[in-house]
């Protein structure tokens, strides 16, 4: 068995093209070529984290995997800082025998994310981007942007987050000279003024309001990947023209989604998966008078495909 560690994986991400290798992963577990069971997660208070396991694989592929991968939020005020971690491991499919470890300490989760991110922008965006709005300072905040911005042509970006240090502290790191960012008094301003809007954080009570969107908004929602968690008021749901998920049986237990269809505002029928318009070669770019809820609560088949690569990319280091 084999283990490489953050240092072998960032030698060879740069040179994986890992948008292609997602979205295969989404059109295998769209059309039923996936085995994924139900998200193993624990929830803890004190402090407050969570830890998913994620685990699966594709028929006929050469490993299984299991993801674990840790967020705890820390608190800004106080000085302690969020903290991630986590281990993705590939056992041969056809003997059950371990083959590595990739010691990626979250990177790989927060990677495929963002690749996600920039998937549903690809198939999802208006054809015109006024603003960028990004709720939430933290990783998925910064790798969505700098995904998405390479796909789409607008580099405008508003950002709203709970703290005023850390919200200065995302404009400098992320002013790089292509991006022109500025900061949101609050969420409605995003709202109001964005018409691409990424939600980032842990969140448990609703941060977009549907009274405040305007048309022509697509919405792509990372933050909300357990049942307590939720960003968008779930009436946005109500109003939304299309509303995808990157898996529809996840999003019926956690994610934006879930609040909709519990509270009865919207029906399982009305909600596409991510990887059937993948599979489709649809674009189904946001039109004026529209708005487009993708809902991302992370599926193991993006761990899978991007474990794969990046192990046998780690080999070829030998």
């Amino acid at each position: 068995m084999k283990i490489f560690g953050l240092k072998e994986i960032n030698k060879v991400l740069p040179k994986l093209d890992l948008l292609p290798l997602i979205k295969e992963g989404f059109r295998a577990y769209s059309l039923g070529f996936a085995v994924v069971p139900p998200v193993g997660e624990l929830v803890f208070d004190k402090p407050q984290g969570d830890v998913h396991i994620k685990y699966g694989y594709i028929k006929g592929d050469d490993y299984y995997v299991i993801k674990i991968a840790s967020g705890f939020y820390g608190d800004v005020s106080s000085g302690i800082l969020p903290t991630q971690g986590g281990v993705m491991l590939l056992f041969d499919q056809k003997t059950g025998k371990e083959v590595g470890i990739l010691v990626d300490e979250c990177h790989l989760t927060n990677v495929r994310t963002a690749v996600a991110g920039g998937i549903c922008a690809e198939l999802l965006a208006p054809k015109k981007i006024d603003s960028i709005g990004v709720i939430g300072t933290g990783v998925q905040a910064r790798m969505q942007v700098n995904y998405i911005s390479n796909i789409i042509e607008c580099k405008k970006v508003k950002v709203w987050g709970r703290s005023k240090i850390s919200v200065e502290k995302y404009i400098e790191e992320m002013s790089d000279g292509e991006l022109e960012l500025s900061n949101a008094t609050h969420t409605d301003e995003i709202a109001e003024s964005c018409n691409l809007i990424i939600t980032t954080t842990p969140s448990k009570i609703p941060l977009i309001k549907k009274d405040k969107l305007k048309k022509g908004t697509l919405i792509i929602a990372v933050g909300s990947d357990s049942p307590e968690k939720q960003e968008l008021d779930e009436k946005i749901l109500q109003e939304a023209d299309y509303i995808v998920a990157d898996s529809i049986a996840q999003c019926i237990e956690r994610g934006e989604i879930s609040h909709g269809l519990k509270n009865n505002i919207i029906n399982q029928d009305q909600i596409v998966e991510l990887g059937k318009l993948i599979d489709n070669k649809k674009n189904v770019n946001c039109a004026d008078d529209q708005i487009i809820v993708a809902d991302l609560t992370g599926v193991a088949v993006q761990d899978i495909q991007i474990a794969k690569a990046v192990y046998k990319a780690c080999e070829r280091l030998d």
